[in-house]
């Protein structure tokens, strides 16, 4: 899957799906943390620590996502 379709495909299921809608803020919002613990120049413990969590919960969050739209491409292609 290349990257147009997978945005396409991305952007269709959070119109249509409101479980992906979800997953794909709560994806956004670790995005966002993330981005502001990298930009501490000395990151406490505690703000290392929520950075390796907050990394591990978002690639949970992508990998769901990913199925969700391999299952959705795989009951779309099979109904053409």
């Amino acid at each position: 899957m290349d990257i147009a379709t997978t945005d396409t495909l991305k952007e269709e299921l959070i119109r249509q799906d409101a479980d992906f809608r979800e997953l794909a803020k709560e994806h956004g919002k670790y995005e966002e943390r993330l981005s502001e613990l990298s930009s501490l120049a000395y990151p406490s413990d505690e703000e290392q620590l929520e950075e390796i969590t907050l990394k591990k919960k978002k690639l949970a969050i992508k990998d769901e996502m990913q199925s969700m739209m391999s299952q959705y491409q795989k009951s779309h292609a099979s109904g053409h």
